[in-house]
């Protein structure tokens, strides 16, 4: 049976504003909410997985209900909601993805609330759906014990190789992340990536010729004032970052990219399951990239600490510097290092889901699309270009080495933890259906 579809505009009820789909109209609201929010990239990733997991179950039930279906076009997230034929689709959409967000995010209730507003036509009151409150509600309930809430208090262990702060006040950020339930259910080590080489624990990695490798190209490329960086590679190292406060965050980036690349699909549907699919692989990435960062035999530390401790690690191979500083840098040109440990990467894990669900969504990995940043140590209006997603991954991964943040095992393996986490995302959740 063939499932007849739902396009953007409706008869039954009110439209988002012209040229944007609910679904990218409420991404872009989603990115002004972490832009004020800011933080660390799990609970964002949590609450786009969760609005947008909210949107495509709203579509995915009216479409079944409206095409006369006994079966959900694709596998629900939260199942079958409460709902009836012409209802307004849009209507619905609106009022799930705003009352999730309200939900979780209560201090840019002003930007939520004036959004949900001009989502309707000047003049016209904003509409009530109970299959929009059903679903929201449903998110909410389902996640309520999914530990994003636990305070797990971090006692750094000092040792040589340990993570520790290296910002006077700073304390490690969301050490419980990793034991949050990831949206495809399980347990974020499924996916957990082996220690950096194999190796069995801090003696045995600071001993290696890995390590002396690793510490010794981060020490030259990722230094504030390297000679040896390139203008290109600088400029790399700050398109990727938006680590600060007022972005739109590795996260938001990622989503603002998914937005940017994709054409504007007339299929309702089809729209509110890319960006789902993409928002779960993206949220389920942080949790595996944490439980690598925090629950392994290995926390470890930053290339910054590595470098200015360098006498301590028991190798001779690497050269203390005690006044080296990274690349990145806040607003004010204060340079600094993430408050969280460095393997694996973060962002590499992220970039290698997102890559990852474009390659299985289009079918390919070749895509030429040109990104931008908002990140402020970037000139506005710069833009750099790829042919794949893969490349725009991998040069993602590896703008963590020119900011002087990560070694490049971090980023290896967090692309290939993404990854996987990619594959399987695409297959446990949105996926067709089989008709009776």
């Amino acid at each position: 049976m063939t499932v007849e579809t739902l396009t953007i505009v409706e008869s039954a009820g009110a439209s988002a504003p012209a040229a944007s789909s609910p679904v990218r109209y409420w991404n872009g609201v989603l990115l002004a909410v972490f832009r004020e929010a800011g933080g660390a990239p799990g609970p964002l990733a949590r609450t786009a997985a969760m609005m947008h997991g909210a949107i495509f179950d709203v579509v995915n039930n009216q479409t079944r209900v409206d095409g006369g279906l006994d079966f959900l076009p694709y596998q629900s997230y939260l199942g079958e909601l409460p709902t009836r034929p012409g209802t307004s689709v849009v209507d619905a959409v609106n009022v799930a993805a705003r009352d999730v967000l309200l939900a979780l995010h209560p201090s840019s209730e002003a930007t939520i609330a004036g959004a949900y507003a001009a989502s309707y036509p000047a003049g016209t009151a904003p509409a009530t759906s109970e299959l929009g409150r059903a679903a929201a509600q449903a998110m909410l309930r389902l996640r309520a014990t999914d530990g994003a809430d636990a305070t797990t208090p971090y006692v750094p262990e000092l040792v040589p190789g340990a993570w520790r702060p290296t910002s006077p006040g700073t304390t490690a950020a969301t050490p419980h992340w990793g034991r949050v339930t990831p949206f495809w259910g399980g347990s974020g080590a499924a996916f957990r990536p082996p220690l950096p080489g194999g190796l069995a624990g801090y003696p045995e990695l600071l001993a290696s010729q890995l390590y002396v490798d690793q510490v010794t190209e981060v020490r030259v490329l990722g230094r504030f004032d390297s000679t040896v960086r390139t203008p290109d590679q600088t400029e790399i190292g700050w398109f990727w970052a938006n680590d600060l406060d007022g972005t739109y965050k590795p996260v938001g980036q990622l989503l603002q990219l998914t937005d940017d690349i994709t054409p504007p699909d007339p299929d309702l549907l089809a729209e509110a399951r890319l960006f789902a699919l993409m928002s779960f692989a993206l949220a389920d990435a942080t949790i595996v990239a944490w439980d690598s960062k925090y629950g392994t035999a290995v926390d470890l530390w930053r290339p910054e600490t590595a470098i200015r401790l360098a006498g301590t690690d028991g190798n001779l191979g690497t050269v203390a510097d005690p006044g080296w500083r990274p690349l990145s840098a806040t607003r004010e040109g204060v340079h600094f290092s993430p408050n969280f440990p460095a393997y694996v990467s973060g962002h590499a894990t992220m970039a290698g889901a997102w890559a990852g669900i474009l390659r299985r969504y289009f079918g390919t990995d070749t895509w030429s699309f040109t990104a931008t940043s908002e990140d402020p140590h970037v000139v506005p209006g710069t833009t750099r270009t790829f042919a794949s997603f893969s490349q725009a991954a991998i040069e993602n991964a590896r703008s963590r080495v020119y900011l002087g943040v990560h070694f490049q095992f971090d980023a290896d393996l967090g692309l290939a933890a993404g990854a996987a986490v990619a594959q399987h995302v695409f297959r446990a959740r949105c996926y067709e259906l089989p008709t009776p």
